[in-house]
This record gives structure tokens, sequence and C-alpha cells, in this order.
């Protein structure tokens, strides 16, 4: 067996596992874009922060956790882990909210369109032809669910698995 449960379930490899997940849920979040074509609104961007964050604090759990720091420090970083996925599960909750139109989102929801032209003879035209998407509207929904709604369940997860590894003792 490649890995342990024992080894799994310490605190480097809960940090190491956490890491990884905080950057293939941003990391497919961004292959959506680039590789799918779908354009991000932008609460979808501002979706992507806690994850932006989440990433480097979790090296250093990781790091912390290998190197024995002491055992507060590790905690404190899995429960600030933990935390900013809490924050990050409350804006997916009001984005698909906003989607649902459960309440309204931003008066300026827009974001710029990456799909603008690099020629400057026809900026002018791409821009009045070309709309960034509108948060309130799901560009794609997988088993009902819209990416706002799949980062709520990955966030809430990934705050679990977080609070988990704040308790280990080892």
């Amino acid at each position: 067996m490649l890995l342990s449960r024992e080894c799994l379930f310490s605190r480097t490899g809960l940090a190491t596992l956490l890491t990884l997940g905080f950057a293939g849920t941003v990391g497919s979040a961004l292959g959506f874009e680039h590789i799918g074509g779908y354009i991000p609104c932008a609460l979808c961007l501002i979706q992507r922060i806690p994850f932006y964050i989440a990433v480097p604090v979790g090296i250093l759990t990781i790091a912390a956790s290998r190197f024995g720091a002491p055992a507060w420090a590790s905690r404190g970083l899995f429960v600030i882990l933990g935390l900013i996925m809490l924050v990050s599960a409350g804006l997916g909750v009001y984005h698909a909210g906003v989607e649902w139109q459960f309440w309204a989102g931003p008066a300026g929801c827009s974001t710029s369109v990456n799909a603008v032209t690099m020629n400057a003879n026809d900026l002018l035209g791409d821009l009045n032809r070309l709309k960034p998407p509108s948060c309130s509207e799901a560009s794609l929904r997988v088993l009902g669910l819209s990416f706002a709604g799949w980062n709520v369940i990955a966030s809430l997860v990934l705050a679990a698995i977080a609070f988990f590894g704040a308790r280990k003792t080892a």
C-alpha cells in the first residue's frame, strides 16, 4: 500500500491532502476557464480568493507538521484553513443564491472579458459585441449544481478535514 492509514491521517498527511484539495479545486476552476472556455463572472473570481490564500497557508501547514513545529502552531494553521474554507463556502452560498434568484447580486456584477481581441482596430467592435457573464445565470449545472454550488460542497468538505486536523493530537 502506497499510503498507510496512519500516514494519511497524520497532521502532515491531512495538511498535504488539504493543500492538494485547495490546488485541485482552484485548478479545476482555472481549467474550466482557460481550457473549457467558461468566462467567470465577478462573483466566480471572488470565490477563488480563499483558495489562493489557502494554498500557501496549506504549504506552511505541511512544513509546520512535517518539521516538528509546536502542536499549537500546526493546530492554529489548521483552524485558519478551516475558517478560510468556511468563508469560501459562504461566498459560494451567496453566489448560488444569486443564481437561484433568492436574493439580488451586486449591482455591478460583471467582469472583464478575456476574449477581447488584441487587435486595436477591432477592439471597440469586440467590446460592443462581447458581454461579460451575469452573476445571476449559471453557465453550467452538473447534477443540478452550478460551479458556485460545487464550491460550497468542496469548501465544506475541506473545512471539515481542516478542523479534523486541528483536533489531531499527533
